[in-house]
C-alpha cells in the first residue's frame, strides 16, 4: 500500500518506518528542511532502540522516503497519517493548530479519495474538526479516521510491530476496510483490531494514559504514606501486585512521571471534561500530586545537609524521563536540578542518551560526565533520577572510593536495603526506611 506520514517526530518516524518494514511504500513529510536532508542521508534524528536498523534497511530498499513537499506526500499516499504535535496550551488543552493547519492545506491539494488518519493524540471531536477543515476547501471524497498510537518510548518499535490492540475509529466501511488491510500483518498472532466510532477512539487514548498516570500517582501516595507510618512500600507493592484485578505493572513508586504523553494527556482530558461541564476531580489530584512528587527527595537532601547545600557537589545519574529514550520533556531530573541549583549546589550529571538535550536546555548551568563513575568523583552525594539498567548493579566499591561520603539519594528505589546497608552506605529512597551508615 502507498502511505504518507505527515510529521516525523517520535510517532511519525516510528509509524512510517514500521509501515515500510511490512512492504508498504512510505513517504514521510516534514517542514524542517535540515531534518529531512539528514533523514534522506540515513541519519535517524531521534534515539529509539532498534529504529536505526529498520530505518536504514527500508531506505536502502526504497520503501521509505522523505520530503518537505506536502503535495508529493498526498499525491503518493492513499492513506495519509497526521502525526503532528499537539502541544499543551496555556490552559492545559491540546493545541490543534498544527493538525488543523495541515488539514486546511490538504483540502487545497487532494485530487482523489484519501483516508486521513489522526495518529496524533487529540481531544474528543477532533475528527469532526479535521473533516470540516478539509471540506471547506474541496469537494473531493475523503474519510477521516481516528487511529490513536499506544507506543511507549524505548519500546516503540516493538509496540508498533507487535501491538496489543489496534483501535480504529471510523463510520466509513471503505476506510475501515483499508485500515484493516494495512494493519493485518501486525496482528497475525490474534491480537484484536477494535473498530469503534471516532469520538470513542479519541477518548480511548486519553483514558488509557490517564488511568496509568493515576495508577503511578496512587502508588506514589502510598509510598509517601509508608514513610509516615514506617511501612515498606516494596512489601505493599508486592502484596497489591499479586491481585489479578490490579496487576504488577505501574506500581513502582518514584519521583513522578514525565515525558511527552502522561503529563500532557492528563491535563488535556481534564480540560476537555471541564469544557463539557464535568469536574474530573481525580485527574486534578493526579496532576497536583505528580508535580510535588518530582521533588519529593529534595527535603531529604536538604535535611541531610542541615539546609546548607551551597558548594555541595551532587552527582546525578539519569536525565531522561525514563530509560531507553533521550526524551527529557517533563523529566523529574530537571525539577531536581532546579532545586539543587537554587540552593547553591553544583551538579554533575550522566545519562546514556539524554545529555545532549539537557546541554541544549541548560548550557553550562551544570556539568556533564563521560561515564557514570566519573560523575561521582569527589561528589558529596549521588542522586538517581532515571532507572537505566546500567545503574542497577554498580560497583559500590568504586562509588565509595569516588564519593566524599557513601551517600545515595535514590528516586527510583533501585537497590535492596540490606545490600546498601551491608556496603556501608547512607541511603534514602521513596516509601522505605532510610539507611544510615
Amino acid at each position: 500500500m502507498k502511505i504518507a506520514v505527515i510529521g516525523t517526530g517520535y510517532v511519525g518516524l516510528v509509524t512510517g518506518t514500521c509501515l515500510a518494514e511490512t512492504g508498504n511504500e512510505v513517504i514521510c513529510v516534514d517542514i524542517d528542511e535540515s531534518k529531512v536532508r539528514k533523514m534522506q542521508n540515513g541519519e535517524v534524528p531521534i534515539y529509539e532502540p532498534h529504529l536505526d536498523v529498520l530505518f536504514e534497511r527500508n531506505i536502502k530498499a526504497g520503501r521509505l522516503k522523505f520530503t518537505t513537499s506536502l503535495k508529493d506526500g498526498l499525491d503518493h499516499g492513499e492513506i495519509v497519517f497526521l502525526a503532528l504535535p499537539t502541544p499543551e496550551d496555556e490552559d492545559g488543552s491540546a493545541d490543534l493548530k498544527y493538525v488543523l493547519g495541515v488539514a486546511d492545506d490538504i483540502g487545497k491539494i487532494i485530487t482523489d479519495y484519501k483516508v486521513i488518519v489522526d495518529k496524533s493524540t487529540v481531544p474528543v471531536g477532533t475528527a469532526e474538526k479535521v473533516e470540516a477543515a478539509i471540506s471547506k476547501n474541496t469537494d473531493i471524497e475523503f474519510d477521516v479516521v481516528s487511529n490513536p498510537e499506544f507506543l511507549r518510548e524505548g519500546f516503540a518499535v516493538d509496540d508498533f510491530l507487535k501491538p496489543e490492540r489496534i483501535v480504529i475509529g471510523s463510520s466509513s466501511e471503505r476506510a475501515i476496510d483499508l485500515m484493516e488491510k494495512l494493519y493485518k500483518p501486525y496482528v497475525r498472532s490474534g491480537n484484536p483490531i477494535i473498530v469503534m466510532d471516532e469520538k470513542s477512539a479519541e477518548l480511548t487514548k486519553y483514558a488509557a494514559n490517564s488511568f496509568l498516570a493515576t495508577k503511578i500517582t496512587f502508588m506514589n501516595e502510598i509510598a509517601n504514606f509508608c514513610e509516615k507510618v514506617g511501612a515498606d512500600v516494596d512489601m505493599v507493592r508486592r502484596g497489591m501486585g499479586t491481585d489479578s484485578r490490579i496487576g504488577k505493572r505501574f506500581l513502582f513508586p518514584g519521583i513522578g512521571y514525565g515525558g511527552s504523553c502522561f503529563p500532557k494527556d492528563v491535563k488535556a482530558l481534564y480540560k476537555s471534561a471541564k469544557d463539557s461541564d464535568y469536574d474530573f476531580a481525580i485527574l486534578d489530584a493526579v496532576v497536583n500530586v505528580n508535580q510535588s512528587q518530582k521533588t519529593a527527595l529534595f527535603p531529604k537532601i536538604e535535611d541531610h545537609f542541615d539546609g546548607n547545600l551551597k558548594g555541595k557537589k551532587i552527582a546525578l545519574w539519569g536525565l531522561a524521563f525514563k530509560p531507553e529514550t533521550d526524551d527529557i520533556r517533563e523529566a523529574p531530573s530537571l525539577y531536581m536540578i532546579d532545586e539543587l541549583l537554587n540552593f547553591g549546589a553544583k551538579v554533575t550529571a550522566f545519562d546514556p542518551e539524554a545529555m545532549d538535550n539537557v546541554k541544549r536546555l541548560l548550557g553550562d548551568k551544570i556539568s556533564f560526565a563521560e561515564n557514570m563513575y566519573e560523575a561521582t568523583e569527589s561528589a558529596d552525594a549521588l542522586l538517581i533520577c532515571t532507572e537505566w539498567s546500567i545503574f542497577r548493579t554498580p560497583s559500590f566499591k568504586k562509588l565509595k572510593d569516588n564519593l566524599k561520603d557513601p551517600l545515595i539519594f535514590d528516586g527510583r528505589n533501585l537497590y535492596d536495603l540490606d545490600d546498601v546497608s551491608k556496603e556501608g552506605f547512607t541511603y534514602y529512597s521513596i516509601g522505605r526506611k532510610d539507611i544510615k551508615a
